[in-house]
């Protein structure tokens, strides 16, 4: 995989480069045009100056090879300076290309780093916002720019955001009353039948029948009203070990489970996470064979805690494995089934682990069952 590079420092290399880029141009258009303009400043007269003693002090023939000799000592010399001028010139031009490439550079990462830090202030508030802190804005003061927009459309989407989950957290605390109360109300009723004796037995059996729905249905209710608060993530964390969990959870379970319960330490909601595993352990011992075995283990592995049950269940295919967390799925069975529960249980396990930042790890056993791994963020250090 290749390193990814920041923004700012792809912006700093471009800078860099185009700074470059443009510096190596303009230092070869400046030495061809000074290689130009010292070839015609250079040259030299058609007739060089040569004084008359010298003249005189010579014979005609001598005058001639005298004269050339000296041109061409001259073009030697000439040549020579020219060379060197142009060399001088161009190790200064690079030398000072190099030095103002570095200062680019330097520059470059300074600006792009002033204009990237409104994008790094959103970048913070985002990362810091959670179900109970939706009421912050980033509030992004400068010019009405490009990054501008940016942060009021995300203080907009917040706006719309905090809205929804007041509305969703209301709906949870009304619906919990309005279902509630009539049901605990049937069940009443129907149980004052049945404890009468004035009523004959077929009555009796109707409000058996009825009594028996009306549970269905309030498990049905809880469970609901549970996996919506599941999906939100916990306002206030607490430190729980996994271990601890567990434990608590296998007093729910009335039969004997192969326990290892290692430490795993991590912070959430104890009451969601203890559902999590009540869960995992209520479907463990439903839907396992006769004379099953399950297994819960605790610890940690890599640095995170986890939390594993399995059992000696049926078969399960490879592709069915991801839709029994679905809400109100079963294997083999959509919606039916009543007696065996509500098909929510895998559902909020699935919600509790996400809202706390984790993963749940779900594989077939080659013996038959499932093997259900709960992978959590390990516990921040104090």
């Amino acid at each position: 995989m290749r390193p990814r590079l920041s923004v700012r420092t792809r912006l700093t290399l471009v800078y860099g480069s185009l700074f470059l880029v443009t510096s190596a141009v303009l230092v070869g258009v400046m030495y061809l045009m000074t290689v130009r303009s010292m070839d015609s400043g250079f040259a030299l007269e058609d007739d060089p100056v040569v004084t008359a003693a010298d003249l005189r002090a010579l014979s005609e023939g001598d005058r001639v090879e005298a004269l050339m000799g000296l041109r061409e000592r001259a073009e030697e010399a000439l040549a020579a300076r020219r060379a060197n001028v142009l060399e001088r010139l161009l190790e200064g031009a690079l030398v000072t290309m190099g030095v103002l490439g570095v200062v680019a550079v330097a520059i470059g990462y300074v600006v792009a780093g002033r204009m990237l830090r409104p994008i790094h202030t959103v970048t913070a508030t985002a990362r810091r916002l959670s179900e109970s802190t939706l009421y912050e804005r980033i509030g992004l003061a400068g010019p009405q720019d490009e990054i501008k927009d940016l942060a009021d459309t995300f203080d907009g989407m917040l706006d719309r955001l905090h809205r929804a989950f007041d509305a969703q957290r209301r709906f949870v605390a009304n619906a919990s009353h309005e279902l509630r109360t009539p049901l605990t109300i049937n069940r009443t009723v129907l149980e004052v039948a049945l404890a009468s004796r004035r009523h004959p037995p077929e009555t009796k059996a109707l409000a058996d029948v009825l009594l028996g729905n009306t549970a269905r249905h309030e498990r049905l209710i809880d469970g609901l009203l549970l996996l919506a608060r599941s999906e939100r993530e916990p306002t206030a964390p607490a430190e729980v070990d996994l271990a601890d969990v567990a434990r608590g959870a296998l007093g729910q379970v009335d039969r004997e489970v192969d326990a290892r319960l290692a430490p795993a330490p991590v912070a959430g909601d104890p009451v969601l996470l203890e559902r999590c595993v009540g869960n995992l352990l209520e479907n463990a011992v439903k839907y396992n064979v006769p004379d099953g075995r399950v297994w819960v283990r605790t610890g940690t592995d890599g640095g995170r805690p986890f939390v594993r049950v399995e059992n000696t269940g049926r078969a399960v295919p490879e592709y069915e494995v991801e839709r029994i967390f679905e809400p109100f799925r079963r294997l083999r069975a959509d919606r039916v089934g009543s007696a065996d529960g509500a098909g929510l249980g895998l559902s909020i396990v699935r919600a509790v682990v996400t809202a706390h930042g984790g993963a749940v790890e779900t594989a077939p056993r080659p013996e038959g069952g499932l093997s259900v791994t709960v992978r959590l963020p390990a516990r921040p250090p104090r």
